[in-house]
Order: structure tokens, then sequence, then C-alpha cells
């Protein structure tokens, strides 16, 4: 639906609300099965095998939050297409796209089941408010915002994903209904008090509770209507939805209900303060939500059923008229290009409309009577009165809404009715998708406390009861007598037209107060994270030094270590084999491999420890063949022909001898690790060869060949049918490493090219083109043949590369390539795509991905998916191989 913005342009807004409408209709349509106590499921297997299932529930508090979600968002896509009018439709379109996206992640996190699913849409609703808070990304103050919002509810997200695993290891199940039910198992649990902390730093993280408030007045970079939707009506209420579900698992703690009390009120405190010292219409706003938030949270850590009813008339009252301020914000903006509170003045004149939305949510806002917000008020105060606390939370929550009472009025009489008429020439005027949301809002919070029979029914005594655990009485009234509530709301109102009244020397006296800038918690923020990267660039410079030989000295000692240390731990002795008959041959060949091991570590020229690296390579190779392993023997001849290529091209890049980088000491500690290391793999290698040499893997795996896969060659069966995924992992890996390549050694100009024409002898040059073909085809037939016989797409692949790396140290590497008539890489794309491919037809067959599918005809060779498969792994070990080359081999011209 986003697309249509670029078509319709201006209308926009009102063709794409209709998804969002509709769905309200649809949740709408399910308010009797709601009404009546129900919960509405849907399910789908996922990745059983983890604990992991798609499943939906909708039960009376989901239901409430699914009506919010879907209905103000429709009212903020209608905003958006008034809002958005002057941007480009590219930007329009990204928004749209965004807030659909935001909404489905919304919906998702309160209707999941599964603590795995709902910990999935949770940090996508970080993500996307990421995304929708730095949209204007050409300026340092909306990236900044943006990455600190991340920062911060990523952290908490974080936190939320230890407390699901943890809770999954105590309970066995990620079902968020069985963590409720068995809160008291979680809580009696060792893992009780770290789950129960991580839920409540993931819940405060994402409110703005203290310390973490600071993210959310900096989130204002965002286009206002995101501000309305993200910031005040629902993403910073998923942590308050996060606390009322796990409220009994932290109840059931003794020190639960404390924090959660102890952090509300002081969030309150401290927004209260900042409301008042705000000079944006905006920030006035943010800091105000941050007050309310605080309420709702320490509505959920207040006991008994009161608390419960208080915290969702509050939750629905307060996200009907802090969206619709919001809106009116973004109009005064709009019109005016002013934030400033004190720069604007008589907009009632120019924005009636808007003006009238403001007088009515504004009321609201206050706990006028008779707005949803006086009857919200009243609920609050009868909770605290009820609960067992003592009077500071009562007497904090007095302070609190008084100062939100003053901030209501500020922000409507001193843009739009005090100060004289400011602003006679407006950027913009008032239009109906700009004015009718805020006005939808704004009476809507009248209509519900004037008729509330029906959103009582279906969504508020649903609601409590979903949270609180039973049925609870819901009166929804304006006048409920004298009362101590009703006094304490008059209370409340008569300290905040105080506040209003004097609301200018308020102002001043605590904007001079330079503690609060000095103290404030986004600069600690901010120095943490910058602490936090100068310790890591510390660490990796001592770790990542740069030193290879310091590097394999750590490696190679920690192993042999570990090894000595496990086996003097385990008391155990190497058992010794018994003496057998010296077979001569492998005997010699040992030795000269041996030979060669000790003849390249005296080197001194690296074109020597090249050959002697080579003769101990060849040896192993031919250890394997003389023990019955010729697919090993043919990969390993291959593998120490190619080295020897890519070491000759690489040595016409460095020069043949290099000077001495160890001193004496070093040589000898070197000597040390390695000696004791050298004994543990022969003590390892002896103790091996005393045992038993068969094994069950083996024995299956020789049975199962031809049976499972269809072939005779029982190494190549098992790589590309029984494990191959790993070999798929491992061609990526392969992939990857020729892209590297490829981007490290980029080409050179043409004269480098050319001046890169090889010199080497005549006879090389006679018979490289012949020597090259025949290998060529020889890397055909051991594809062709390596199912059943020794071979495979892995050494044909090699022995392929090997063929062109023959063309290009003879010929050239623009002839090699001229003669490949394709570039490294497109062999490389080319090969994934037929590895990844491959696994298909056994997919649409309804068989595991990967299971390779046959076909035995009398008269043709038998023919199956696991060529394809081999023919992918043949191609990209040929593009890797020859990126590398070919990349070397230019680098030698510089």
């Amino acid at each position: 639906m986003p697309l249509a913005a670029r078509v319709i342009g201006r209308g926009a807004g009102l063709v794409i609300a209709l998804l969002p409408i509709g769905l309200l209709a649809a949740f709408v349509s399910m308010a009797p099965v709601v009404e009546r106590g129900w919960v509405l499921g849907e399910g789908r297997n996922w990745a059983p095998r983890i604990g992991l299932d798609l499943t939906l529930r909708l039960d009376g508090f989901s239901f409430l939050f699914c009506l919010l979600v879907t209905g103000i968002c429709a009212l903020v896509v209608i905003y958006a297409g008034g809002y958005l009018t002057g941007k480009p439709r590219q930007e329009r379109t990204r928004f749209f796209t965004l807030i659909l996206l935001f909404q489905t992640a919304m919906l998702g996190t309160v209707l999941a089941e599964s603590l795995l699913v709902m910990l999935l849409f949770w940090e996508a609703t970080s993500i996307l408010s990421f995304l929708l808070v730095g949209f204007d990304s050409r300026s340092a103050r909306a990236r900044r915002a943006a990455l600190m919002a991340l920062q911060v509810t990523a952290f908490g997200g974080l936190m939320l994903l230890a407390a699901v695993l943890m809770i999954g290891h105590v309970l066995g199940s990620y079902s968020m209904a069985e963590a409720v039910r068995q809160a008291e198992t979680i809580a009696a649990s060792p893992l009780g008090t770290p789950i129960v902390a991580c839920i409540l730093i993931a819940a405060f993280t994402k409110s703005a509770q203290f310390p973490f408030h600071f993210w959310l007045p900096n989130a204002m970079q965002a286009p206002t209507p995101a501000s309305a939707y993200l910031h005040s009506a629902t993403m910073v209420k998923l942590g308050i939805y996060l606390l009322a579900r796990f409220e009994p698992v932290f109840a059931a703690t003794g020190w639960g209900r404390g924090v959660v009390v102890t952090v509300a009120c002081l969030t309150m405190l401290v927004a209260a303060l900042q409301a008042l010292r705000a000079e944006n219409f905006k920030s006035a706003l943010a800091y105000s939500t941050i007050a309310s938030l605080g309420i709702l949270t320490l509505l959920v850590g207040l006991d008994g059923p009161a608390a419960t009813v208080a915290m969702v008339g509050f939750l629905l009252a307060h996200a009907l008229y802090k969206a619709a301020l919001f809106f009116c914000a973004g109009v005064v903006l709009h019109a005016t290009g002013q934030q400033n509170l004190r720069a604007l003045g008589g907009l009632a004149r120019v924005l009636p409309f808007t003006a009238l939305a403001c007088v009515g949510a504004s009321l609201s806002m206050a706990g006028i009577p008779p707005f949803i917000g006086f009857i919200s008020k009243e609920f609050l105060f009868e909770a605290q009165i009820e609960s067992s606390w003592e009077t500071a939370p009562l007497a904090i929550a007095v302070i609190v809404n008084a100062a939100m009472v003053g901030v209501a009025g500020v922000v409507t009489l001193r843009p739009f009715f005090l100060g004289g008429a400011k602003h006679r020439e407006l950027r913009n005027g008032e239009s109906l998708s700009l004015v009718a949301p805020p006005l939808l809002l704004a009476v809507a919070g009248l209509l519900i406390s004037l008729d509330p029979d029906w959103i009582t029914r279906v969504a508020l005594r649903p609601a409590v009861a979903a949270v609180y655990g039973r049925a609870v009485d819901v009166d929804i009234a304006v006048w409920h007598g004298l009362t101590p509530m009703l006094m304490l709301s008059a209370v409340v109102i008569g300290i905040g037209a105080l506040i209003v009244r004097y609301w200018r020397q308020i102002h001043i006296r605590l904007r001079g107060a330079e503690r609060f800038d000095r103290l404030a918690l986004e600069k600690l923020w901010e120095r943490s994270l910058r602490g936090l990267m100068h310790g890591s660039r510390a660490l990796t410079g001592w770790v990542q030094h740069g030193d290879l030989r310091r590097y394999l000295l750590v490696v190679v000692g920690g192993m042999a270590a570990l090894i000595a240390w496990s086996v003097i731990a385990a008391g155990a002795v190497p058992r010794l084999p018994d003496a057998g008959t010296l077979r001569l041959a492998p005997a010699l060949v040992a030795l000269v491999g041996l030979g060669g091991a000790v003849a390249a570590t005296r080197a001194q020229s690296l074109f020597t420890a090249m050959i002697a690296t080579g003769l101990t390579g060849f040896s192993i190779a031919l250890t394997f063949m003389l023990n019955g392993a010729p697919d090993l023997a043919l990969t390993q001849f291959a593998v120490e022909a190619l080295l020897v290529v890519l070491l000759t091209a690489l040595l016409m890049a460095v020069p043949l001898a290099s000077p001495a980088t160890r001193t004496p000491a070093m040589r000898r500690s070197d000597a040390v690790v390695a000696g004791v290391m050298a004994l543990m793999l022969v003590a390892g290698i002896v103790d091996m060869a005393a045992g038993p040499q068969g094994s069950a893997a083996s024995a299956f795996y020789s049975e199962m060949s031809y049976l499972g896969g269809k072939g005779h060659n029982v190494v190549n069966v098992i790589l590309v049918d029984f494990r191959a995924f790993d070999t798929l992992g491992e061609t990526m890996v392969i992939a990857m490493a020729a892209v590297l390549a490829r981007s490290l050694l980029m080409r050179r100009g043409r004269a480098a090219q050319e001046a890169a024409q090889p010199s080497v002898h005549f006879s090389f040059q006679a018979f490289g083109r012949v020597l090259s073909w025949t290998l060529l085809a020889a890397s055909l037939v051991i594809l062709w043949r390596g199912h059943d016989q020794p071979g495979g797409g892995f050494v044909g692949g090699l022995v392929a590369a090997l063929s062109f790396a023959l063309l290009s140290l003879a010929y050239g590497v623009e002839r090699a390539e001229r003669t490949l008539r394709a570039g490294p890489l497109t062999l490389v794309g080319i090969g994934m795509a037929c590895t990844l491919a491959s696994g298909l037809p056994g997919l649409i067959a309804g068989r595991p991905y990967l299971t390779h599918l046959w076909w035995e005809p009398v008269w043709f060779p038998k023919l199956g998916t696991t060529m394809i498969f081999d023919l992918g792994v043949y191609l990209v070990v040929l593009g890797a191989v020859l990126a590398f080359l070919f990349g070397l081999q230019r680098e030698a011209t510089k």
C-alpha cells in the first residue's frame, strides 16, 4: 500500500489509512468474544524442536492495545498525508512504509503468546523507531537522537532476551501464559532474581523510566506524526505492557514491587520538573509523557484490583489526549515553523480548529470533568488510597499531576490565546487531514466519559480481568459523589492553576538552575559510551598487535596448556600400541616428510621454505595413498601443486629473503612452546594408535552410502548427501573469501597488465597449453566420476584451477582470463546458485532441503541433483583460487 503514495500524491494518506481502518474493524468484530472473557488464539508450528511456535493470543489486554494501535495508526496516516505534503514523494512513501511496518511490529508484540516471537517483534519496534526518529538523515541532531534511542532500547532488548532464555531454562517452555501461571516457580528458582531484574530493565528502557528516561525527549526529532504514534500512544507503552503481563512474577519476589514503585516515583518527579523547564511545545509534551508513563508504572507496582483498573483506564485516556496534543503541536510547527512556547501566541485566530482540539485534549490531560482524563485521575487516587503503600506515592502523584495540569494549561493558553497575534502570515494553513485526527481524539475523550458502556464492556473490563486474573467491576462515571478522590482532584487542579499563573517565574527559575544540565543523564550516557569506545580501542591495540608469530604463540601455547591440563586432571597415561611389523615404504615416506619439515624450519629464504613445505605435503599425500584414502591423496596432491603455484606468484611480489624479526630469546621460547605442543601431539597419536581403529560412524556410512546416496564413493556421498549442509556452509565461506580477495587485490591499469607478461622457460611456454587442457579435461572427469570413484567437485575444482594457473604463469593473466571466458567472481556466483538450487527439487518433492533426487534410466548413466551440487562446488573452488592467483600476479607488477 505505501506504493500508492507515489501514484496518488496528496491524497495518499486517506487511501493508505484504509489498511489500519480495516484492521480496526476486524478487531472490533471480535469484541463479542473478548467481552465474554474468552481468549482467541491462532497457532502455527515454526521450529518445534526448540519450542518455537508462531502463536497469537487475543485476550482483553491485548485487545485494548490492538484497538489503540490500529485506530491511532489510521489517524496518524491521515494526518501524515497532510503534514508531509511539501516532502518529495519518495520520502512520503518511506514514512508510510515505516509506519505500517511499525504497526505490524506493535501488533505482533502484544499478540504474541510465545516469548521468543514477542522478542522478535519487540526488537523490530526498536529498529523501526530508530529509522523514524532519524527520518531526516541530513540532520545531525536527528541522527544523534536516533542512535541514542536505539542504544538504550536495544540494551533493554538484550535484557529481555536474557530473561526469556532464563525463563525457558527454568520452565522448559517459552509460553507467556505458562510463565504467568508458574510465577511462583520462576521467583523461587535460582534464576528468579536475574529474571525479574532483566524484565524490569527491559520495561524501564522501553517506557523511558528513570534512569533511562533521557532518550524520549531527544526522540522528538522524529516527524510529529511518528512522535504522536511511537512516543506517546503506542511504543513507549510496551514497557507497561511487559510489566503488566509479568506483574505476578515480580510480585512473587520480596523486592519487585518496591523497585517498580520507587523507580516510578523518581521518574514522575524528574519528568515533572523537566516539563516545567521545557521551552518547546514537543519537549513539554515529551516530558509530560514520561511523567504519565511513571504514573502507569506506579499503578502496575501497586497492589489491589483498583490499581489495575486505574492502570487500564489511564492507559486509554493518555493515549487519546496525548496523541491529540502531539497532533496539535505538529500543526503549529507546520504552520509557523516555530516550537518555542515563548515565541508563540494568538494562534487561535488563524488555527481555530487546532485550538479547539488542543483545548479538549488539554482539559482531559488536566483532569477536568467531564473528560475521561478526570475519571482516570480519580481511579489513580483510589488505587493509591486502597493500596498497602504509605502516603509517599500518593503525595508524589498529587504533585506530579498538578504539574501536568500546569503543562496542559501552558501548552494551550500560551500558543493559542496569550501573547497577541505573533504570526499573522502562516507557512501552511489548516487542512482536513491535519485537524480531523486531533479533533476526533479530543471528542472521543469526551464521549467515552459521557457514554462509557460499550468501551467498558468490550475493552476495559476484559483488559482488567486479563491483567488481574479475575473479573473486576469497572465503573466509569463522571460523578461518584463527594469522595476523597474528588477532593484530591480539586487540590491537583488548584495547584495546577497556580503553576499556570506563575509559569513564567517558575520556568525562568528552573531554567537558571545549572544543576539540571550538569547532572543530565544523557551526558553521562554519552561519556560512558565514549569511555567504552576508548577502552575498546586500547584493548584492540593490545590484542590485535599485528604480529603473526605472537598470535601463533598464544594459540599454540594455549592449546598445549589446555591439553596438558586435561591429561593431568584426568590422570590419563598414553597407551602404547603393540609393536607390529615395520612397513618400510610408509616409514621412508614419513622420514622424507619429517626431513622436509625440519628443512622448512631451518630455511633462510622463502623459496627454500616453499620447496621444503611442498615436500612435506607430498609426503602426507603419499601416506594417504598408502593407507587406502585415494580421495584424500588426490585432494592433497592438487592442494600442494596449487600451493606451489600460488606461492610462486606471491614470491614475484615479495623479496625471497627476509630479515630476522625474532631475537635469540624469542626463538628459544618459540622452540619450547613448539616442543611441548609436539610432545602432546605425539602422545595423542600414540594413544590413538593403541586404541580400536573401527568406528560405528564409518560402518554406518559404508553400509548406507549407496542405499541413502546412490554412490559408491563414501567420502563424496558424506559431503554432498549426509552432510550437505556442512559442505554448503564451507562453500559459502570459500565464496566469501573469493569476494574479499577480489576486493583486496583489485585490477591494475592496462599498462601494468601489459608489463605483467611472464618471463619463463621456453619449454614451459611450449607445453603449457597442452598440459593445461589435459588438466582441465582431467578435472571434468574427476567431477563426473566423483560420486562413485575417487574425485568430486572440490578436487575437480582444484585441478581445473591448476590448469588455468599454468596458463597464467606461462602466458600471462590476460591470456588465462580470455581462455576462461568469465571472471572468477562470475564463476563463484554461478557455482553458489547451483549449490543452492540443487536442494530445491527435493524440497518441491516434499522432502527436506538438500535431499537429492536420482533418475536411473536403463539406457543412460544415473543422473541426480547431486551432480548440480558438485558442479556448484567445482565452480566456486575454481573461481576462488583464480581470484587469489590473478590478483597476486597483478600485485607482483607493482
